[in-house]
């Protein structure tokens, strides 16, 4: 079957799209098989060499270096090397394969440019082959996974000519979700996306089988009748090439050297890692030196991702908020990439022009997809030109700020400089001196538990008790076993101590408002600081905000009359402004004075409402989940009294850029100090699960030491028959045959089969 009886017939959906026709009949029932009615194809006719080839190859290689020895030796010596005679040939034409200026559409990676086995990239325009080299994928299925690029183009002298890869039906061009469908009568091969266009019903109308879609990646290698697969001998001939070069390369290339090559990468201080996070430091200086760099390398790569992600042909729903400021409510993309959207994020809509003038402004975001629909609502910081009238023609940006960077910055500079920032004691405990230990002067109380909380039970009284009375202390609280109850009952016994306000910190604002809740419980004045861009936001603790509680202060009239004139305008005067500002901050410094505890996010402790606050005891929640520098943002508020709650066996925290996190910024203060040797106090009874659920955690994580305090009766579910294998176990492995896919973002894989089977499952709980 020769490869130029393939041909391109153009689809009639309104789409530039192509669907790859077969256009000799006879060509086009080899390809099929012989049953063409649904039959699997077949494409390894043209694939990789043949064993013959396979063999020839194998001659040309064995018939290596040795050429040069053979005018010094003896006769039998040149009657043997005579069979090797062309391996020399072959190292000058691999040296002459380099030294001669490749084509455009060479490999970047190795070189080989045979069109077949060639396919550029889109979006950065590059050129990359179906060979794996020393990969376990394909060069072209490196670079995109490794790029996050998805779209690809066929290269005009190739068997399918200049062909963009996208689906059929919609338009898609991301290839990871792209594959193709045999028809059944026709001699076609059409391509779709994964979802939703090969799941749709009316595809059987048409001929077609969804069940016969397969991944146009197999094995993270293009199939071959697409992109043919070099030869072993191609592959032989050309750059060796290395995962860890190929990474270099990309990384270099994302840099902004788009023009680097591989002969870049010998070049001096390309493969320069940072200096490793170390465990004990000699002093605050050292500490800022090593971090600070790290810090600004996850800064870097966060504005760069967040600046790439933009996305045009958006439709706007407009709306006005009670507050009279107006909403946009609009659809993007499910982003595949790294990028989460969250609550206080900022975006720029910008209106490209064609029924009004072009216009740009920026949002904070209200509401995210959830449940009940998949659009994102942001609240304009101005109504000011706004083109409520027009829905199409706008663009969506996402805004990065350095806000949280900067304030980590700002912390290691205070650590290293300021000596009020912390106490001695703690200064010293966090950079790795030995110390003595000290015990705090305080009054014990009789009862341990706090008011309207559960009592606690041994483990949990002995974490209360030796938290109050050190200086530092590490909780370890296994899935569980009551650390948000525990860390509202050592918050109620520090303020009972006198030492006011303590400052209550998490990574995430789930985690401050489940702490806030609890500790509210207790009866104590609890003051949520929010950052302003989630001002707007509702949660089960929206009243103990800051924002909420000013509006409820008695005694401010005049400002509670310029907060509802700036509610009904939505706008104030200049003059009222400034006024209405100098008002908020003096009631916002009066409540913060007067409060007990102070909760807020780790970066949110760096809001310059707080900034002449000393805070003498400080408790950090899932503090395993925030990387050192986060934690330390708090932290230098003058705490004399540290209290880290965690678990250093559950995740750590999330560092984007992968040479930080090399570097050991992935690694939480927590686990560094319990690594230096500072035993955490254990929680050690679980709440939560079946016994027969918690006996593995406990062995493999916990060395058997978590007890259950829940008995197996309060754990089944009633009124469900399911069929276990033990039914006294409520536990199973199930085993299902599918097949493992790429998904859209192309670093990742999923498995439908198995997603079939948990939906069925969780259905009939």
């Amino acid at each position: 079957m020769s490869c130029e009886t393939y041909g391109l017939s153009s689809g009639n959906c309104g789409h530039n799209s192509q669907t790859l026709t077969f256009l000799d009949p006879e060509d086009s029932n080899e390809l099929l098989g012989a049953d063409t009615q649904g039959s699997e194809f077949d494409f390894n006719d043209f694939t990789l060499p043949s064993q013959s080839q396979t063999s020839q190859a194998d001659n040309h290689l064995s018939q290596r270096n040795n050429r040069e020895l053979s005018n010094g030796l003896s006769a039998d010596v040149n009657q043997i090397s005579h069979s090797f005679g062309e391996l020399n040939f072959e190292e000058d034409e691999e040296d002459q394969y380099y030294s001669k200026a490749l084509p455009e559409h060479a490999c970047k990676y190795c070189g080989i440019h045979d069109p077949s086995c060639v396919i550029q990239c889109n979006l950065c325009k590059k050129w990359f082959c179906n060979g794996r080299g020393n990969t376990s994928g394909s060069h072209a299925v490196n670079h995109l996974v490794r790029a996050k690029h998805k779209e690809v183009t066929l290269h005009k002298d190739g068997p399918l000519g200049e062909t963009v890869l996208e689906c059929y039906s919609c338009g898609c061009r991301n290839v990871f979700v792209l594959g193709f469908i045999p028809a059944k009568a026709d001699s076609v091969v059409v391509l779709l996306c994964r979802q939703p266009c090969a799941a749709q019903s009316c595809l059987k109308d048409m001929n077609w089988d969804p069940d016969q879609w397969k991944p146009l990646i197999n094995d993270r290698t293009f199939l071959s009748w697409l992109v043919k697969v070099p030869s072993e001998q191609e592959q032989l001939r050309a750059r060796q090439i290395t995962a860890q070069q190929i990474n270099k390369l990309e990384e270099l290339w994302k840099d902004g050297n788009i023009e680097a090559t591989f002969q870049d990468l010998e070049k001096p201080g390309v493969d320069e890692e940072p200096q490793q996070v170390l465990l004990r430091y000699e002093d605050g200086y050292q500490y800022q030196n090593i971090f600070g760099p790290l810090v600004k390398m996850e800064a870097d790569y966060d504005k760069k991702l967040k600046e790439s992600q933009t996305q045009d042909n958006i439709e706007v729903r407009w709306d006005i908020g009670l507050n009279k400021k107006i909403i946009a409510f609009f659809n993007i993309a499910k982003s595949d990439t790294d990028m989460r959207l969250m609550h206080g994020d900022e975006l720029r809509l910008r209106y490209l022009g064609e029924l009004l003038k072009p216009w740009a402004g920026v949002g904070h975001v209200t509401k995210i997809p959830d449940n009940f629909s998949e659009e994102v609502g942001i609240e304009l910081k101005s109504n000011a030109g706004v083109p409520t009238e027009c829905t199409s023609n706008f663009v969506v940006d996402f805004v990065w700020k350095s806000t949280s960077f900067d304030r980590m910055q700002g912390a290691l500079r205070k650590f290293a400089m300021d000596e009020s920032s912390v106490s001695g004691y703690i200064y010293h405990k966090l950079l790795g001196h030995e110390i003595e230990d000290v015990v705090m002067r305080c009054t014990l109380p009789k009862q341990f538990s706090a008011p309207n909380l559960p009592e606690l039970n041994r483990s949990q009284v002995y974490a209360v008790k030796h938290s109050v009375q050190r200086p530092l202390s590490l909780i370890q609280g296994p899935p569980g076993t009551g650390k948000t109850v525990t860390s509202a009952t050592i918050v109620y016994h520090l303020v009972k101590t006198g030492n006011t306000p303590v400052l209550v910190c998490a990574p995430s604002n789930i985690a401050v408002d489940q702490l806030t809740e609890k500790i509210h419980k207790t009866g104590l004045k609890v003051v949520r600081l929010c950052a302003k861009s989630r001002e707007a936001i509702n949660s089960p603790v929206s009243f103990l905000a800051l924002h909420n509680q000013i509006r409820n202060m008695d005694g401010h009239s005049e400002l509670h009359k310029l907060q509802q004139l700036k509610d009904e305008t939505g706008e104030l005067s200049s003059a009222d402004e400034k006024r209405y500002r100098i008002l908020k901050k003096t009631c916002e410094r009066e409540l913060l004075e007067a409060a007990d505890v102070i909760c807020c996010t780790c970066v949110g402790a760096g809001d310059p409402r707080l900034v002449r606050f000393k805070f003498h005891s400080i408790l950090i929640d899932e503090s395993m989940q925030a990387t050192e520098p986060e934690c330390m943002v708090p932290v230098v508020l003058g705490a004399k009294q540290l209290v880290l709650v965690g678990d250093h066996c559950q995740l750590g925290p999330v560092v984007m850029c992968k040479k930080a996190a090399r570097a050991g910024l992935s690694q939480s203060l927590f686990e560094r100090l319990v690594v230096l040797g500072i035993r955490p106090l254990r929680l050690e009874v679980q709440y939560r699960m079946h016994p027969s659920l918690s006996k593995f955690p406990s062995n493999f994580f916990y060395e058997g030491s978590l007890q259950n305090g829940v008995y197996s009766d309060e754990r089944k579910m009633k009124g469900i028959d399911f069929p276990w294998p033990q039914p006294d176990k409520p536990m199973f492995f199930y085993c299902c045959q599918g097949q493992e896919e790429i998904a859209g973002s192309g670093t990742s894989y999923l498995n439908r089969t198995e997603a079939s089977f948990v939906e069925k499952i969780t259905t009939r709980f």
